[in-house]
């Protein structure tokens, strides 16, 4: 069996409380600083991009302006590449045919900051701490954002699984590790470390397991081929689904929430579901609501809003605003026209990405990428770039 490694400092702690403090003073939207404040540059004196996008296309990435959508700057990279959230202002984490890179999206380049290993795989912020997971290797590595800034790769906690798989991990803020089981052609379910890296906790019951996500009060939830796993309070909860075979591959989570969102398959033939059933699982009572929408969706369609709100981006082209409590439909916000998710899961599709009150459309048939806003459903801006993108993301400070 492998054996975790562990590597800390103590700076780390005094640099997220820093981030949070200045998190602290900003306002709801992390809007435009002060004019009293400094315009922070680039090395080269140009100004750097507050609360950046960055969008992939066939041959690279597009930084833009999140309050303008204004495109900053285009940067060439080959090859399919997936962009997450680092969990600071300024970084995103791009995974790449080589492994893990850290984008400056602020200052539009690349950092010396690398993890490499083949087939980098799920990225994860929660409780100020980042967590990569490279399916090849089966390698984890935790870091705290805050330490990018400091132009050193940051110190990292290292855990490598029995066998390499598909695999998912997060860092609780008692510094409990989950982290999935599995091998390359079967994953079973999760483990749990405790911050001495002592295995506390498993569970073997959770076929396919695929996906995470965090409720308010820490809850994780992760999905399998019959229902979502769930740690709460040191122990693990299966949460059973109304069919015998029902994938909840994909879901999305919300500090102020204690219901998750997942997606809802139910054909383990088809060569491509298209849902229209989304799952709403309370991780209180461990019990699951199924809500139908009227519409499909993709796995790039599932988002949380700031008070918790789920959100589903159908192929209707609709931005629906869903209370998770009740499964109502509050709101319908017009996104985008009519698409199809295409058969090739790498192949560009209307991609949701949600930021305090904004919710980001990309388009990609019109090459356009939109800005709404989630209290008043208005669109609040539109660009049209050069190419048509794939993925969207950007920066998320805080969590």
């Amino acid at each position: 069996m492998n054996k975790p490694t562990r590597a800390r400092t103590l700076t780390g702690t005094a640099l997220a409380l820093a981030a949070s403090m200045a998190l602290t003073a900003c306002g709801a939207n992390g809007d435009a600083a002060s004019e009293a404040e400094p315009k922070r540059t680039k090395s080269d004196g140009a100004v750097a991009v507050d609360n950046p996008l960055v969008a992939s296309f066939d041959g690279g990435l597009y930084v833009l302006d999140g309050e303008t959508l204004k495109l900053a700057k285009t940067i060439e990279l080959p090859g399919f590449n997936r962009i997450n959230p680092a969990g600071d202002e300024d970084h995103v984490v791009i995974s790449t045919d080589s492994g893990f890179r850290v984008l400056d999206a602020a200052r539009q380049t690349f950092t010396d900051t690398a993890f490499k290993g083949p087939k980098p795989g799920h990225v994860v912020r929660h409780a100020g701490k980042t967590v990569l997971f490279t399916d090849g290797t089966g390698e984890v590595n935790v870091f705290d954002p805050a330490e990018l800034g400091a132009g050193a790769k940051p110190q990292t906690r290292t855990y490598t699984s029995a066998e390499p798989h598909h695999g998912v991990a997060i860092e609780l803020a008692n510094g409990e590790l989950v982290s999935t089981l599995g091998t390359e052609e079967k994953r079973t379910g999760a483990l749990v470390l405790d911050k001495n890296d002592k295995e506390i906790a498993r569970a073997e019951n959770c076929p396919g397991v695929h996906g995470e996500a965090a409720a308010e009060g820490e809850v994780v939830g992760l999905g399998c081929e019959d229902g979502v796993l769930l740690y709460k309070d040191g122990k693990f909860t299966k949460v059973d689904a109304a069919d015998d075979y029902a994938r909840t591959g994909n879901q999305a989570g919300s500090d102020v929430s204690p219901i998750l969102l997942g997606d809802y398959k139910t054909d383990p033939e088809a060569e491509l579901e298209r849902p229209t059933r989304i799952s709403l699982i309370d991780t209180r009572t461990a019990k699951m609501k199924l809500v139908d929408l009227g519409t499909s969706y993709s796995f790039r369609s599932l988002g949380r809003g700031p008070r918790g709100e789920a959100l589903v981006l159908g192929t209707n082209g609709v931005l629906h605003v869903i209370d998770p409590e009740t499964g109502k439909v509050d709101r319908k916000i017009d996104a985008v026209a009519d698409w199809t998710e295409p058969l090739d899961w790498q192949q560009p599709r209307p991609t949701l990405f949600v930021r305090d009150h904004t919710a980001y459309v990309s388009e990609p048939g019109k090459r356009q990428l939109h800005a709404f806003d989630l209290d008043s459903g208005d669109k609040l801006s539109s660009v049209t770039l050069p190419k048509s993108t794939n993925e969207l993301s950007g920066t998320v400070a805080g969590h």
